[in-house]
């Protein structure tokens, strides 16, 4: 396992300043400072107290700690009570997100892929966060969801978690497991944003359960949605990766098709060529679309104080591109706005407490670093 170590500040990423900071770019709008370093790690989710989760793709998930001196150096904890992940391929521990009214319940819910008699799928877990003298733990870890089809394969995912605004429901991201079709089966989980309730089951009203589609299913026709967020105004933003070509973002909207395999802005690996989105086609088209691809990661909604031109923004972990992106969010419209070469395949993005971005590289190749990005 890789050493893992914090610059364990006040709020732990309010600053930080022990540890070597990469090269810095000309032209980038931000200082970066490495915080930590990890085992391929896949997602982060702040605690109210700065403290932060971190998932590895191997079914570890650790806990950032702060220290009672600046500068110290600090190990991170690892969190026991994580049910068994499989890790081939795309697969692993995956998303990590803390629930509405963490300051009291303690409760977070995050997913992975498993495998089982008839393939693998995804899963969606909830357990409480609880310290004692033997370190930290998840308690009363349940399965609240897991997709309704296993297939063969290591592929396609997805499996990210948001919460409404209202902390009502929570809507759970399956990818279309490389297997194309099952995006536009009506009875399948596979190639969906899903809405459910904060117990995993389908939430009351959803729009397509009366059209026969499974009671789950929000918005369908999606291949590997690998981020979800809420902006202010309420609306859900969604991105996915494209086959050749044609990475998206999407506002998704309930009910409506999103074409894959039918309608993509990319073609087929093999090159075969695939419809593109056109108006009247039956489709919901990408906000945006890139060509080549971005490889887009994590999703991010930026609200804070420290970078106030971009407050309202979302931001993009870019993968092959070895990127952050940010797209220009508008109400419901969007167009492509920054993208900086982060030198290594960026993950995941969030906010930090300060209105810092954190971003999170892939690992292997990548590193594996949590970088705190600060204005300069």
């Amino acid at each position: 396992m890789r050493l893992h170590y914090l610059c364990s500040l006040p709020l732990a990423l309010l600053a930080c300043s022990g540890n070597a900071a990469p090269p810095q770019a000309a032209g980038k709008p931000f200082v970066e400072n490495v915080i930590a370093n990890f085992d391929s790690p896949w997602a982060m989710a702040i605690l109210p107290d700065g403290r932060v989760l971190v998932t590895e793709k191997d079914g570890r998930m650790l806990l950032l700690m702060t220290g009672t001196r600046p500068n110290k150096i600090s190990a991170t904890m690892p969190v026991a009570g994580i049910p068994k992940t499989d890790s081939a391929g795309q697969g692993g521990l995956m998303d990590v997100v803390i629930a509405p009214g963490f300051a009291q319940n303690r409760l977070v819910y995050f997913s992975g892929s498993v495998a089982g008699p008839s393939g693998k799928g995804v899963v969606l877990w909830r357990g409480k966060l609880v310290e004692s003298n033997q370190g930290f733990r998840l308690e009363d870890v349940v399965e609240l969801f897991r997709a309704n089809t296993f297939v063969e394969g290591n592929g396609h995912y997805s499996g990210r978690i948001a919460f409404s605004p209202d902390g009502q429901y929570l809507f759970f991201t399956n990818g279309d497991r490389q297997k194309f079709t099952p995006a536009q089966d009506k009875g399948a989980t596979l190639g969906k944003v899903l809405r459910l309730t904060l117990d995993g089951k389908p939430a009351p009203g959803n729009p397509l359960a009366a059209k026969g589609f499974a009671p789950e299913v929000w918005s369908y026709g999606h291949r590997n949605l690998l981020g979800i967020a809420f902006d202010a105004q309420g609306n859900l933003w969604e991105q996915e990766m494209g086959p050749k070509g044609g990475d998206e973002v999407n506002l998704i909207v309930a009910g409506r098709n999103y074409g894959w395999p039918n309608a993509s802005n990319g073609s087929h690996y093999d090159g075969r060529d695939i419809p593109d989105h056109k108006a009247g086609d039956g489709y919901e088209p990408p906000k945006v679309s890139w060509n080549p691809v971005i490889s887009p990661g994590g999703l991010m909604i930026y609200s804070g104080a420290m970078f106030p031109q971009w407050r309202g923004d979302a931001f993009i972990g870019g993968l092959s591109s070895k990127a952050l992106v940010r797209v220009d969010l508008n109400g419901t419209d969007a167009a492509k706005g920054d993208q900086w070469d982060m030198g290594a395949r960026i993950r995941e993005v969030e906010q930090a407490p300060d209105g810092a971005i954190l971003v999170l590289e892939d690992g292997g190749d990548s590193q594996g670093r949590l970088i705190r990005l600060s204005a300069k």
